[in-house]
């Protein structure tokens, strides 16, 4: 409900919420599939142009009702095809999204804050501190606002986003209902028809929440990993202090099993020079994950100012990347993407208010996963 219009805002309504808001109104619950499509599948936000719906229907929907998404402040395109979109949501402040194309298929990655409490020593977005949640309406609204710039109906083949992920701007979980609601309706058939495997939540590890996330939904799952053992991973992701490793392992295992299929979980390890890139990282982490079903992405620091932090040689990414090989895990190194527009891996924060001062605009976007994921995403 918008405070200052006391109007329903349906672009964040799943389908059960859309129905009964038909209800509250004295409508069957029918129309909301109708709303619902006008609404994701061809972008809609005038009540008039939904050409199925009776005119008095329509002015009942501009009494209770409007579809806003968040207000676009720019959109930047890369050389590699990269875009950027910096959107402003209620509370006054600037998020990002970035779509990444690759063969086959597009991702988009999506935040779910402004800022982010957790603080992990080498991410961006840790350092403006935490700002607000999103809405259902504002993470959703991102991949309406991508959809539409494309121009993508259900009559297109080839749709142009196919793959959304949970790792741009914010931890997902601590924003737990918004988020899953969103995602619910990235998945519908009436919103974007995004398989469940191709929709991906990525997390710090709010192990709470990762327990409670397998009882809503089943979306293929990242934990954003930074380091092999407790005494690093307290100093680069501080949460680790309250939930260390064995404790967030087991529970993403138990959410994988929990979707009874072969679903393997993502692994998000971002290398820092002299950090945590030595070969008895290598070592440790190939101990860490012997009996745990997963994929990795190795992802080279992108630096931003005074981060501390440097990318490590192309050697020393190679001779980790070969470590893990050999153990037999399916290791994937991320490509550099959008750089020109500040929209590389861990470059995303959202400080937009002298657009030419690009120095000063640095973004972080968490990384893309292997399940058909592009390369560029995040460090958070």
């Amino acid at each position: 409900m918008n405070a200052s219009t006391g109007k329903v805002n349906l672009l964040g309504l799943t389908q059960p919420q859309m129905e009964s808001f038909f209800e509250q109104i004295g409508e069957k619950r029918f129309r909301a599939g109708q709303v619902m499509k006008w609404v994701h599948h061809f972008g809609v936000d005038d009540f008039d142009a939904m050409s199925n719906i009776g005119k008095a229907l329509r002015e009942k929907l501009k009494a209770n009702a409007e579809i806003r998404g968040p207000e676009v402040v720019s959109e930047d395109i890369s050389a590699d095809g990269t875009r950027k979109w910096v959107v402003r949501v209620a509370s006054g402040s600037c998020v990002e999204t970035v779509y990444i194309p690759q063969a086959g298929r597009g991702t988009l990655c999506v935040s779910s804050q402004a800022g982010c409490a957790l603080d992990c020593s080498f991410c961006s977005t840790g350092k403006q501190g935490f700002n607000s949640n999103l809405t259902a309406a504002e993470v959703i609204g991102q991949v309406w606002i991508a959809n539409r710039s494309f121009g993508t109906v259900p009559a297109k083949i080839d749709r142009a986003i196919t793959n959304v992920v949970m790792m741009g701007m914010g931890e997902p979980l601590l924003n737990f209902d918004n988020v899953v609601s969103a995602m619910h309706i990235m998945m519908d058939d009436l919103g974007y028809g995004i398989s469940k495997r191709k929709v991906t939540l990525s997390t710090s590890g709010v192990v709470p929440m990762i327990e409670e996330l397998g009882k809503v939904i089943d979306v293929s799952l990242a934990l954003s990993l930074h380091a092999p053992n407790d005494e690093l991973r307290n100093e680069l992701v501080p949460i680790n202090r309250k939930y260390p490793l064995a404790m967030l392992l087991e529970a993403c295992q138990r959410y994988i099993s929990g979707l009874g299929e072969k679903r393997v979980l993502t692994i998000e390890y971002t290398l820092l020079k002299g950090v945590n890139d030595h070969p008895e990282h290598a070592e440790q982490m190939i101990e860490l994950l012997a009996s745990i079903p997963c994929k990795i992405n190795l992802i080279p620091f992108n630096p931003f100012p005074h981060s501390g932090y440097e990318r490590p040689s192309n050697n020393a990414i190679r001779r980790f990347q070969d470590m893990l090989h050999k153990a037999g895990h399916n290791v994937t190194v991320r490509t550099t993407r959008g750089d020109d527009i500040d929209a590389a891996c861990g470059q995303l924060v959202g400080q937009v208010a002298d657009r030419t001062r690009r120095s000063e605009r640095y973004i972080a976007v968490r990384q893309l996963p292997v399940d058909g994921a592009p390369a560029a995403a995040s460090q958070s």
